[in-house]
């Protein structure tokens, strides 16, 4: 059975910030420390899309939405990002940046990172984006501290 979390936040800079750090924490209560390559990957997916909800996606007295799904069997932590805001065109692939661009790299990050990731229309208004990363297969939640010991201190 997966384990979910669901969460508002603020549709501001602070809550996507407060959405990434929940994320982490949440991660480390389940095994993954901070450091970890799955709480590192989920921070920036988590970074990036909360950014989008609050510039793209804001809505006047709205919040965004925050959905963790840990599934462990499938060997996948989906994250979902739901704003209130209409889009004409849903996010389907990572734009085309420029190096000198000021924008426009999120999801190509979110791409990078992501096995998967895509964006569906939210009832009665809204979009959800949603991106799955994959767990680390070769390492044990638990063996991660160890490892990361181990590799800070080099015994």
């Amino acid at each position: 059975m997966p384990d979910t979390s669901t969460e508002q936040f603020p549709t501001s800079p602070r809550g996507a910030q407060r959405a990434r750090r929940h994320a982490v924490r949440w991660l480390e209560e389940r095994g993954w420390v901070p450091a970890s390559d799955v709480s590192c990957a989920a921070a920036l997916v988590i970074g990036e899309l909360a950014a989008n909800a609050v510039q793209h996606g804001r809505v006047a007295g709205r919040e965004f939405g925050l959905r963790l799904v840990l599934d462990r069997a499938a060997g996948l932590l989906r994250v979902e990002v739901a704003d209130a805001a209409s889009a004409r065109q849903l996010p389907t692939a990572a734009p085309a940046s420029y190096p000198e661009g000021e924008s426009g790299r999120g999801l190509l990050l979110v791409d990078t990172l992501a096995v998967r990731w895509g964006s569906v229309p939210r009832a009665p208004v809204g979009k959800t984006v949603w991106a799955e990363l994959a767990l680390e297969s070769s390492t044990r939640p638990d063996e991660q501290s160890a490892d990361l010991l181990t590799a800070r201190t080099g015994q």
